[in-house]
């Protein structure tokens, strides 16, 4: 079994423009081996917001050298970048954007969630790419909601979305760069699940809601535990029913150097990040 490594808690919220309260429980800057594939999840809301003929989130800005996983559980999102990709997503959908080489995009509330309010929330994962994926060119994934497989568990303990992986032999639509797994996982209360994690492989897990037990440990909900990589499976117990986004991943043993949207291998390669986004090269 997987024994935890940290317990992340009381993280405090920030804004990203103004439509996306979010608290970042972990980063890349502080963290980048730990959690290595993963570089950043900022967990959104739930937020509750009034109507409004305003268009909030944030506008253009540039990524380069990563990948963004946007999944919806209310609200929506509607997303416009530099390849031409444009769509809307909302709960259960996820949005699976590879910048590589370099992309520029918006992202803000739908247009009918922004018209009738209500409760906003969503995670945003960062992804990192190996060096030699980088440079490949961009591209969009928007997978919806009916085409994520569903795995009823065992003993009536609740039911997993398989985005990206493998779970009893679902395979999640989402098409990854390296070995990695996204489940939403939904549990009931009093009931224990035995989930997989290769050996050797990152494991992350977020409590949204509901009180879990990760091998002897209770996590409350907003807390994020990050697993030790020796095992291959993660005992859990469900206290209160709950919602828990897990993660999977090969590590990518290499260096990594960020700035703001863009991260990469080396500060030259940040400074012509920089270079390219400025005169326009970028996307």
């Amino acid at each position: 079994m997987k024994q935890i490594q940290r317990v992340v808690r009381n993280v405090p919220p920030h804004w990203v423009g103004d439509g996306f309260p979010v608290r970042s429980l972990f980063s890349y800057s502080e963290d980048a081996a730990e959690v290595s594939p993963f570089l950043l999840l900022d967990y959104a809301g739930p937020h509750e917001f009034a109507p409004t003929d305003r268009q909030l989130g944030v506008g253009e800005h540039p990524h380069r050298g990563f990948e963004t996983v946007t999944i919806v559980y209310e609200g929506g999102v509607e997303h416009r970048d530099s390849t031409g990709s444009h769509g809307t997503i909302g709960p259960g959908d996820v949005q699976w954007m590879t910048a590589a080489s370099g992309i520029v995009h918006a992202e803000f509330h739908s247009r009918e969630f922004a018209r009738t309010g209500g409760r906003f929330h969503m995670v945003q994962l960062w992804v990192n790419l190996p060096a030699k994926e980088k440079s490949s060119p961009p591209r969009y994934q928007e997978i919806l909601d009916r085409q994520i497989p569903r795995v009823n568990l065992e003993q009536d303990a609740g039911t997993v979305r398989v985005i990206a992986g493998d779970w009893e032999g679902a395979a999640g639509p989402a098409r990854t760069v390296t070995p990695l797994c996204v489940f939403d996982l939904r549990l009931n209360e009093g009931r224990d699940v035995i989930a997989p994690a290769p050996n050797g492989h990152t494991a992350i897990l977020l409590v949204q809601h509901g009180r879990l037990t990760v091998n002897g440990e209770s996590l409350a909900a907003g807390e994020l535990a990050i697993l030790d990589r020796a095992g291959h499976r993660v005992s859990l117990h469900c206290e209160d029913a709950a919602m828990v986004p897990m993660l999977t991943g090969e590590p990518i043993d290499e260096p990594v150097v960020g700035q703001g949207p863009f991260v990469m291998n080396t500060q030259d390669e940040i400074r012509q990040a920089i270079h390219d986004y400025r005169s326009g090269r970028m996307g």
